[in-house]
């Protein structure tokens, strides 16, 4: 059997544009992020699937795949906003990507005192919506108090905390110049901007992108995926193109 070797080469060709356009898409428009830790629970759950717009603050060499140095600072610069939900690559190795809630903007202040957050010496305020709820941190579920907490500029968003031994108190963050500071609305199961050693305050040039929606979402903690006939309880059908707050 004749091999036509032109067929094979725009095979090749197609594949290699295929490949081109996937890349340009995911650096510069829009990528997908699966959500493997609890540290944004109740927002975001273990097992989410969501889509991030890389436009949204502009594009640094983290924009691209395996960071390639292929710009050099931080171009077409969006300012984040406090409260939004955003991907970023941690400080300690530039490689991880992270997603938190922004809650501190360069020049900030923030601080923990007596399981309150105070930005800028002014007291985020929350109401309690549930006394109830239990969810996970890792592997294990606990018993939470859940918060509508509302940030000064006028966003809103749940939050939950240990109802024993919370995090209290802290020193004050002084947020540097061009860095970030980052909780996870899960506020006692979270590795965040609190840490200085492991997280710490996140530079501009790390972030990656701002969440918008869930597109796909599922729990195969309730079922493995090979059983077919526990889908309906593992699929989380209301999460499915969810609104990211």
């Amino acid at each position: 059997m004749k091999i036509n070797k032109n067929i094979i080469f725009e095979n090749i060709k197609t594949i290699f544009y295929a490949l081109v356009i996937a890349i340009v898409i995911r650096s510069l428009f829009i990528q997908p992020f699966y959500i493997p830790s609890s540290s944004m629970e109740p927002t975001l759950l273990v097992g989410d699937r969501l889509f991030v717009t890389k436009y949204s603050y502009g594009y640094s060499k983290h924009s691209f795949p395996f960071s390639l140095p292929i710009i050099d600072g931080r171009i077409l610069r969006n300012l984040p906003k406090t409260g939004d939900v955003i991907v970023f690559k941690t400080p300690t190795d530039n490689r991880t990507d992270y997603i938190k809630r922004l809650i501190g903007l360069p020049g900030d202040n923030v601080q923990f005192i007596n399981g309150d957050i105070f930005l800028n010496n002014n007291q985020i305020l929350k109401s309690k919506v549930s006394k109830t709820d239990i969810i996970y941190c890792g592997k294990k579920t606990i018993e939470v108090n859940t918060y509508k907490e509302k940030l000064p500029n006028g966003k809103t968003h749940n939050a939950v905390y240990l109802k024993n031994y919370t995090f209290q108190n802290s020193n004050v963050f002084k947020v540097p110049e061009k860095h970030y500071f980052f909780l996870g609305d899960n506020r006692d199961c979270s590795k965040d901007s609190r840490y200085l050693t492991s997280v710490g305050y996140v530079h501009e040039d790390n972030l990656v992108g701002k969440a918008q929606f869930i597109f796909f979402s599922s729990d195969f903690r309730i079922a493995s995926i090979f059983s077919f006939w526990k889908w309906h309880k593992t699929f989380r059908f209301d999460r499915f193109f969810k609104k990211i707050n």
